[in-house]
């Protein structure tokens, strides 16, 4: 049977990840708007903008090229951010063998809270149990600290720079090239990874109910 890029509903006990859809477009709208001064090098659309956002990432998805989500914040019940599997790339003796995880990002507030963390763990569990892949790619512009910071304190392992690899997303430099920082999980990799995702959250777990 040929492979169709499709994710289905993933949840944790932090977020749930929901097949991105326009119903998700007035909450993604209030959670862009919030604190942008961290989005410089990534794309997110403006409130004005979710509307076209949401078309882009739905036609990718016809296109068999990406399975964009929402993320929902299991506390407020609302969507805080996106994210997607995408560019699944095959062999004609294997099939698909690895898929990136990207078009990442949360609206302030819920930075910092673990849904990133538990996203994460959910994407590479399924991408590595479900899809049954042998790689797990992420990437960044190669100038943001914050986001490097944060692929790699979900697990995946710094692989180097490439030079003009992508579009820039950053203000101001439409039709520019940006340099990428690439990341991946690999699959010898993946069960120590999953342990220190799921030890992580059990800290950010035991703070919450500490805090209630």
């Amino acid at each position: 049977m040929e492979f169709k890029l499709d994710g289905p509903v993933l949840e944790g006990d932090l977020v749930r990840l929901e097949p991105l859809g326009h119903h998700h477009a007035s909450d993604l709208a209030k959670a862009a708007e919030e604190d942008r001064s961290p989005y410089r090098f990534t794309w997110v659309p403006s409130a004005d903008e979710v509307g076209d956002y949401i078309d882009q990432q739905l036609e990718r998805r016809a296109q068999g090229t990406m399975a964009p989500y929402a993320q929902i914040d299991l506390v407020s019940g609302r969507a805080v951010g996106a994210t997607a599997f995408w560019d699944p790339r095959k062999l004609p003796d294997r099939g698909l063998y690895a898929v990136e995880v990207g078009f990442t990002w949360l609206a302030a507030s819920a930075q910092g809270t673990g849904l990133n963390a538990e996203a994460k763990l959910l994407l590479f569990r399924h991408a590595f149990d479900g899809f049954g892949v042998e790689r797990v790619d992420l990437k960044t512009d190669a100038r943001n600290a914050r986001s490097r910071a944060a692929i790699e304190a979900a697990g995946a392992k710094f692989e180097g720079v490439l030079r003009n690899w992508s579009r820039s997303w950053a203000p101001g430099e439409d039709g520019r090239l940006r340099d990428s920082a690439m990341f991946s999980v690999i699959r010898p990799d993946w069960p120590e990874t999953e342990a220190a995702l799921e030890k992580r959250l059990a800290r950010i777990r035991e703070r919450r109910a500490f805090a209630l």
